[in-house]
């Protein structure tokens, strides 16, 4: 099924079906209508980061090191330039912020860095 892509999880479909629903969940919530908060000015940087390491640290947990990951990291951050041009052109309640792309993409690098780290097969050593 995977192609030698995922790791050899005890349900990989499930995990990978999580990951993709969480990749969904910020492609639509950056596309809707921010909420109402009255946040420091600046600080969506950290939830841009925060997304996006989440995203290429579980990322890590599913999939193989090498070519599947260079191409989650080539797919993430262009997602991440790609949300940030459509803020600007598709939308009304946002703007396209080039810090924010950088937010993404630093998020993305610093979450699959943890590929060398002991953290890379937490998922695996949970299998049981």
């Amino acid at each position: 099924m995977s192609g030698g892509w995922l790791k050899p999880l005890r349900h990989p479909r499930l995990w990978l079906g999580v990951w993709l629903a969480a990749v969904l969940t910020v492609i639509v919530v950056c596309l809707i209508p921010p909420p109402p908060l009255a946040l420091p000015q600046g600080s969506d940087k950290v939830e841009h980061f925060l997304a996006y390491f989440l995203l290429g640290g579980s990322a890590v947990q599913l999939f193989q090191r090498g070519r599947a990951l260079l191409w989650i990291a080539v797919g993430l951050v262009l997602m991440g330039v790609g949300i940030e041009f459509a803020q600007g052109a598709l939308t009304e309640t946002r703007m396209a912020d080039p810090a924010d792309a950088l937010a993404n993409t630093v998020g993305v690098v610093v979450g699959l860095a943890t590929a060398l780290t002991p953290w890379r097969d937490l998922l695996l050593r949970l299998r049981g």
